[in-house]
């Protein structure tokens, strides 16, 4: 793993990838992982990533003008999005090249479609599946399960990687472990909707 900057802390429990490259104020919490060629860069304010929350390849956070950009725990930031200074809640997946904007505002549990665009101040609710340009809520539903099965894949994907092994998905072991842990969040969500 490279060195970064006094004020980038990471969890040792994390995985980063030897391109991904973070800049000025950035904390990686435990379990998350850094995938090739991502880039974080926190001049001013700061970069928070959550706890088993993965950062996919090739994707760019930064902060806004007057905001921090914190993401947090069990979430999924995949392929090619921008993130830039912007609140996630937990248990979010962000779907292929998307762009969300400075003051955004993401509850918990929610789904952003691939390519969307959330223009600068959106907020969304909790259990909330975003489309479009600019983004907006087409549908409410508790993705609870859903997002954090991603996360734990990722989770599983990364522990892999550390130790040089890059076919885990492929393992009848992870399988296995795939299929119990859905039973387990399937079963969270439905108490979590049965306490609201």
């Amino acid at each position: 793993m490279q060195q970064f900057g006094p004020q980038v802390t990471i969890d040792e429990s994390a995985y980063v990838h030897p391109t991904s490259l973070m800049y000025g104020k950035v904390r990686v919490g435990k379990g998350a992982s850094l995938w090739p060629y991502s880039v974080i860069r926190s001049e001013a304010s700061e970069v928070v990533i959550g706890d088993y929350t993965n950062i996919q390849d090739f994707v760019m956070i930064h902060i806004g003008d007057n905001t921090g950009t914190y993401i947090g725990s069990h979430c999924s930031i995949t392929h090619h999005c921008t993130i830039h200074g912007c609140t996630i809640g937990d248990n979010c997946l962000i779907g292929i090249n998307t762009t969300i904007m400075d003051g955004c505002v993401i509850g918990n549990n929610c789904i952003i479609a691939g390519h969307s665009f959330l223009k600068e101040g959106t907020v969304i609710p909790d259990n909330s599946i975003v489309m479009g340009t600019p983004g907006k809520v087409v549908r409410t539903q508790n993705n609870y399960a859903r997002c954090r099965m991603n996360a734990f894949m990722y989770y599983r994907n990364a522990q892999s990687y550390m130790k040089g092994e890059h076919r885990e998905w492929a393992s009848d072991e992870c399988l296995s472990a795939m299929s119990k842990e859905m039973k387990t969040l399937m079963a969270e969500q439905k108490a979590l909707e049965q306490g609201e």
